[in-house]
């Protein structure tokens, strides 16, 4: 009797199970069915707005872009209004949703980094093209098409493809799909869109203090960066922040002939390579300065663990960049969770077929500084100067004159950046987990998480400034060329993106 009895609460078990099963698919059927019978009017609403040019100093080209965000989000029901600031405007846009429970804000920025047009390849930056496979695998330009499906690995090539204004659109069809299949977001969604921040946001800060209580979020996620190269759902609940540092060493006061003055005057480009070469360990890649590692906040045991279970593809990287070996051994490309020194321009002199057997009269280095959890950024470029005048270097900001150059033996000079510090949003938070059971249940994948991005993007003023929690969810492909010429997007992974930032809209 008792085992028909155990069958009977199987199979009810097992009813139940697809039943929630099915009910759980529903809203990610409603989203794929919408975007896969929409895809050419999806991507040339893309390519309209990848067509205005929208590099932050040009105010005008931004108000372009930022009026024709308004056009976008007015289309879709959402009360959107430009917030001025002395540079380009904000956008902000508010949907209410009756009986939500919370409030999710959506951030990302419709600038995007200055371009090279010799650079790219075959078009102009702000002429968007189709390819039917990534560039630097022999990729054509082919036709938009009108009718028939677009296959998902052909790529979009264009300025802000993947950087963010893929991710803005990506947003908008999301909340499509969903009304058209009649599934309301479970949350009063909120979207700010910036227009400066490849410019480093220098008016963010001032925006968030103003505009606290029309920004004030349970939530806010970012879109910004790209998705593990694994192509699973990604959630990172921090971000580097960063500051820089212009390093210039002085030798003669002109260029002097090598032949008659080398060995004996002072040359800075030698003297920076010795400089700079003081700064790692050439065995380790730690870095040398003195407390560069003594405020980071350690990672907690769930943290660590999100880590250990993320796709290791360092192999598959290493293949791709021709890279015999990581910096540092044993280091996995995901261990973002420190603070880094990288060398990112050095100048001196002449090379090439303008080399000359000079002695320079001075070298430069830019040095970027990426910074964790409670690392501060003035603190951090102290420790710098601190080590320069540890080598014996008389530092200084302003450009010295002769006399001072006649003074000091070793002469350099600190110029740095205001930068900004990191967040790091706790992944035990009660909302970050139902973050992720969202983003896994809606799309049925394991989600990558990761304590920190490794890039920056200035999120800490939403966790420090208005005490909200932030979470980033981008959705670009890995090989995107983010600032780089020939910028492109996968169109795999709008398709996918668009359904993962579908089901952020359906948190419980």
């Amino acid at each position: 009797m008792r085992l028909p009895l155990l069958l009977c609460w199987i199979g009810a078990f097992v009813l139940l199970s697809n039943d929630r099963a099915s009910a759980q698919s529903q809203p990610l059927g409603a989203v794929r069915s919408y975007w896969s019978t929409h895809e050419s009017e999806i991507v040339d609403e893309l390519v309209e707005f990848l067509k205005l040019p929208n590099v932050a100093a040009d105010i005008p080209a931004m108000r372009r872009n930022a009026e024709a965000l308004l056009e976008m989000m007015a289309a879709r029901g959402i009360a959107a209004r430009l917030l001025e600031t002395d540079g380009p405007p904000y956008v902000f846009g508010e949907l209410q949703v009756p009986a939500a429970a919370r409030t999710i804000l959506f951030y990302a920025h419709y600038d995007g980094q200055p371009v090279d047009a010799s650079r790219w390849v075959g078009h102009d930056p702000f002429t968007p093209v189709l390819r039917d496979a990534p560039l630097e695998a022999g990729g054509r330009i082919i036709d938009f098409p009108t009718h028939e499906k677009y296959d998902p690995d052909w790529r979009l090539y264009a300025r802000s493809a993947a950087d963010d204004k893929s991710p803005i659109v990506a947003m908008l069809v999301a909340l499509d799909a969903l009304q058209a299949g009649s599934v309301e977001p479970t949350a009063n969604l909120k979207f700010l869109f910036e227009g400066d921040e490849e410019a480093g946001s220098p008016n963010l800060g001032a925006l968030v203090r103003e505009h606290a209580e029309l920004l004030s979020a349970d939530l806010v996620i970012g879109a910004d960066g790209p998705r593990d190269p694994s192509g699973q759902p990604t959630l990172y609940f921090g971000a580097r922040g960063i500051v820089s540092a212009e390093i210039t060493v002085y030798g003669p006061l002109r260029p002097l002939h090598s032949g008659h003055y080398g060995n004996w005057a002072p040359n800075p480009a030698m003297r920076l390579a010795q400089l700079l070469a003081t700064m790692k360990d050439p065995e380790t890649g730690r870095v040398r300065v003195d407390g560069f590692y003594d405020d980071v906040v350690p990672l907690s045991d769930f943290e660590l663990q999100a880590i250990a279970e993320a796709p290791n593809d360092d192999v598959e990287q290493m293949q791709t960049f021709a890279i015999a070996a990581p910096e540092s051994e044993g280091g996995r490309l995901l261990l973002l969770n420190q603070p880094s020194l990288n060398v990112r321009g050095l100048r001196s002199g002449w090379v090439g077929s303008e080399a000359r057997t000079i002695v320079p009269d001075l070298a430069i280095a830019d040095i970027d500084l990426r910074l964790v959890k409670d690392v501060d950024p003035g603190r951090q470029v102290g420790r710098l100067i601190a080590h320069i005048e540890k080598q014996g270097y008389h530092v200084l900001t302003d450009e010295p004159d002769a006399e001072t150059r006649r003074r000091y033996a070793r002469l350099a000079r600190v110029v740095t950046s205001d930068g900004y510090p990191a967040f790091r949003t706790s992944m035990d938070l009660p909302v970050s987990r139902t973050l992720i059971e969202a983003v896994e249940t809606h799309t049925g994948q394991s989600a990558v998480k990761l304590p920190t991005l490794g890039g920056s993007v200035p999120l800490y003023l939403f966790t420090d400034v208005l005490r909200v929690p932030t979470v980033g969810i981008p959705i670009v492909n890995h090989d995107n060329n983010q600032h780089s010429p020939n910028e492109n997007l996968r169109m795999g992974h709008l398709w996918s993106g668009i359904e993962i930032l579908a089901s952020a809209m359906l948190i419980r």
